[in-house]
């Protein structure tokens, strides 16, 4: 559509409702103040429609807008005590959205892999940027969670909290912590060796498919793909096409969504906020009192994605960390936005691919791979809400303590599905590990959501980053020129 003639059409939409709220003002219906923060919400909707459609400008530029017009909007109806608007009108969009992405992640994680696979060609191969490729994923994660431990120890966050802000907290989040407790009791059952690799193995693909469980979609479509190269001759030719192509189609189902990520993205941040805001006084106490938790948090997550990573692109491959950071911006947001790893799967996928130059042999392979067992954010924020929660309880951890977090957490973290809150059971099970008591996740969970956001982006960059140094080492990524067109 033409953008002038859309500018024109959205100006003469918002007159029509500031017309229509002037004239509700005038009939008694509604408050001048009401009227006011409804009109400039209303503008701001129409403001990420407008974004949705300029295409002239970066799309990560048009996210980042919508990105704040969401919060304006969400703190402007909040204000007028009008929470309910966002969640029947403006939040249902961003869930639209959201369901639009997940809806493809699951067939893209199935085509790319089995594409993937298959076309290396050699099992050994296979073996070989598997075994890189997970061995920095653990890595990484152990690494996120070593320095989540250190700078908390370090700022120990919680010593500041008294006993009645602390029974305070423990009160306001009591009843969805019993529920998260039952959850992650639920999800320990069988947990060891064995019942990890009985969790992995699907006794039915296609009902692995439609539950999405991930970790067994990532096991059936390996090992279909590894199947697919032992066939003889060109006999899997065939049906190796057939999958990249169902790949390249998902690919193209991802740019047709992301032509409205800016209305997305500012329907899920003013919800977020619009939420927050319906009990402003309390919310203001719980940051308050958690503002040296969630600081400690926000600064090992960027000493993690602002130092690890691109010492990690700098040293191990040629492509600039400038030109890798400005690529997969838009990933980041959406994973800010979204707080899910799965959903931003396929906008992780054309990022790393057009912007940093991964060939699809690597991305298709390493990426959903990634989204299923790299968590290196909800580690390090595992780190730090264990020693968090041990603080505030006054219980002592010993050096084998804050080791078996590390350990815990890195394999937690393999079975932590990339959607939002989850994190929060897997940290229970970690609790447990350490000897923590459980019931202490009701300190925390009154600001997990904006953290959830926060680790979510490093879980993501960490995928990017992986996959371009495991490409690199394989010879698979292009130069700038070359990734460019």
């Amino acid at each position: 559509m033409n953008t002038p003639k859309m500018t024109r059409l959205s100006v003469a939409a918002f007159a029509l409702v500031v017309v229509a709220l002037l004239a509700a003002r005038l009939a008694g219906l509604v408050g001048t103040d009401r009227a006011i923060h409804l009109a400039l919400a209303i503008g701001f909707g129409l403001a990420s429609v407008w974004l949705s459609l300029l295409g002239r400008i970066a799309l990560h530029w048009r996210i980042l807008a919508a990105m704040l017009l969401g919060v304006a909007c969400g703190v402007t109806l909040a204000q007028v005590g009008a929470p309910e608007l966002v969640r029947q009108g403006i939040a249902p969009l961003g869930a639209l959205f959201l369901n639009l992405l997940k809806m493809i992640a699951v067939p893209l994680v199935l085509f790319s892999l089995v594409a993937g696979v298959a076309s290396l060609e050699d099992s050994a191969k296979v073996g070989r940027i598997g075994g890189k490729t997970v061995a920095l994923y653990l890595g990484t994660t152990a690494v996120a969670i070593t320095i989540g431990l250190l700078v908390a120890n370090l700022l120990q966050p919680g010593s500041g909290i008294d006993s009645t802000t602390r029974d305070a907290l423990m009160a306001s989040g009591q009843a969805e912590a019993g529920t998260k407790i039952a959850a992650a009791r639920q999800s320990s059952e069988g947990v060891g060796l064995l019942g990890f690799l009985l969790g992995i193995v699907p006794s039915n693909p296609f009902r692995a498919l439609a539950t999405g469980e991930m970790l067994q979609i990532v096991f059936f479509a390996l090992l279909l793909g590894v199947a697919l190269t032992r066939l003889p001759g060109g006999a899997a030719k065939p049906v190796v096409d057939l999958f990249q192509r169902l790949s390249d189609a998902v690919i193209e189902m991802v740019h047709l969504i992301m032509r409205i990520a800016p209305i997305g993205v500012f329907a899920l941040l003013a919800g977020v906020v619009a939420q927050f805001g319906e009990d402003a006084a309390r919310l203001g106490d719980v940051l308050t009192a958690l503002l040296g938790y969630m600081a400690t948090v926000v600064i090992a997550l960027l000493i993690h994605g602002a130092i690890v990573y691109p010492l990690l692109i700098r040293t191990l491959t040629k492509v600039p960390v400038r030109r890798f950071l400005r690529a997969i911006t838009p990933a980041q947001l959406l994973a800010f936005s979204s707080s899910s790893s799965a959903a931003t799967l396929p906008v992780t996928i054309d990022c790393v691919e057009k912007g940093v130059g991964v060939d699809d042999e690597a991305s298709s392979f390493v990426l959903p791979l990634g989204a299923t067992i790299n968590m290196d954010g909800t580690g390090l924020y595992q780190g730090v809400a264990a020693i968090f929660i041990a603080t505030v309880l006054q219980v002592d951890l010993t050096l084998v303590q804050q080791l078996e977090i590390v350990l815990t957490a890195t394999l937690a973290s393999i079975g932590t599905a990339a959607v939002p809150g989850v994190g929060i059971v897997m940290l229970i099970i970690v609790l447990r590990q350490a000897g923590i008591p459980e019931e202490g996740i009701a300190l925390i969970l009154g600001v997990d959501r904006p953290l959830d956001m926060c680790r979510t982006v490093v879980n993501v960059t960490g995928d990017a980053t992986v996959c371009t140094v495991v490409a690199a080492s394989e010879g698979l990524v292009r130069d700038e020129e070359t990734a460019a067109t």
